[in-house]
């Protein structure tokens, strides 16, 4: 699951729509306030009603007005869930909030909270006195910032944009989207991680669109069981700089879990019936060599 958020004419449903026509095969279900401004091609359509569209590559949108917590549960009890859900918040609400709703189905786990940045008007945003302090709240609940419009400021410009944003120190994660499209391994959890039953780790590739500079992604690896507190605070040792990390790992009482971490939430879910003969986490970040030394080296403290 992943809430886009950011705040009136972001650029929000640009990144849906592009999302929507290079969804790559996944099926795709996008939860929206309002079908007025999605304009969908109507070439993808396959059907329409009041509050469904079904596109031909096995997307669907719904429109949820206030229904967010029925919706998800309906979607849940599918036998065929989607790969993604997008959840678009309205460019006034806090999508921590929208987030913290959507994981109230035990059947949805966040991958993180993508916020639209107009690279034309942040800074005017940020210094409204109105609405500056809903923008702040919105850009601090991020895992990953988006900048949109990047074609209508200089460059000069849009460094002084990407300099206003790491000010903010809310996440090191920045990408600037073409024209609404983003690189998939932002959006889709498994473009970097794969998980057909058991962990099977394998490298970022950029498919359709750039990766930022210095997205990484590593893997650790130890058959030795592992401190549950101290594994934990290892996993949040970067929370500004880890977009994503998955994989299992044994515990000191000898249980396997399964580790989810999206920006700055770490969850463990146990897996009773799992044998595992060791660990395998995956993560992928804004990681330098000094970062990927410093995790290591505090996974290495969690080793029984």
């Amino acid at each position: 699951m992943i809430v886009l958020g950011g705040y009136l004419g972001a650029g929000k449903t640009t990144i849906v729509n592009a999302l929507l026509r290079g969804a790559h095969g996944m099926r795709v279900t996008v939860l929206v306030n309002d079908f007025g401004a999605l304009n969908v091609d109507e070439a993808l359509i396959r059907e329409r009603s009041d509050d469904v569209i079904g596109l031909e590559n096995g997307c669907v949108c719904c429109t949820i007005g206030g229904r967010l917590v029925e919706t998800l549960i309906a979607l849940g009890e599918r036998d065929h869930r989607p790969d993604l859900l997008v959840i678009e918040a309205s460019g006034v609400s806090d999508p921590l909030r929208i987030a913290q709703v959507g994981l109230l189905d035990r059947a949805f786990r966040l991958h993180g909270i993508v916020v639209a940045v107009d690279a034309s008007s942040i800074e005017q945003t940020l210094e409204d006195r109105y609405v500056g302090d809903i923008v702040r709240r919105q850009l601090a609940a991020a895992s990953t910032l988006v900048i949109t419009k990047a074609d209508l400021v200089a460059p000069q410009a849009l460094q002084a944009v990407h300099a206003r944003l790491r000010a903010l120190e809310t996440t090191r994660i920045v990408v600037t989207a073409d024209h609404g499209a983003v690189p998939p391994a932002i959006l889709f959890p498994d473009e970097a991680i794969a998980l057909p039953g058991l962990l099977s780790p394998r490298p970022l590739r950029a498919a359709a669109g750039a990766l930022p500079a210095g997205l990484r992604s590593f893997d650790w690896q130890t058959t030795r069981a592992l401190d549950r507190a101290r594994l934990k605070a290892a996993l949040a040792l970067l929370p500004d700089k880890l977009l994503r990390a998955k994989g299992f790992a044994v515990t000191a009482d000898g249980s396997a879990v399964e580790v989810h971490v999206a920006g700055k939430r770490v969850a463990f879910t146990r897996h009773p019936g799992l044998a595992r003969q060791g660990t395998t986490l995956v993560f992928i970040g804004m990681l330098s060599d000094a970062d990927i030394a410093s995790l290591t080296g505090a996974l290495q403290d969690a080793i029984v």
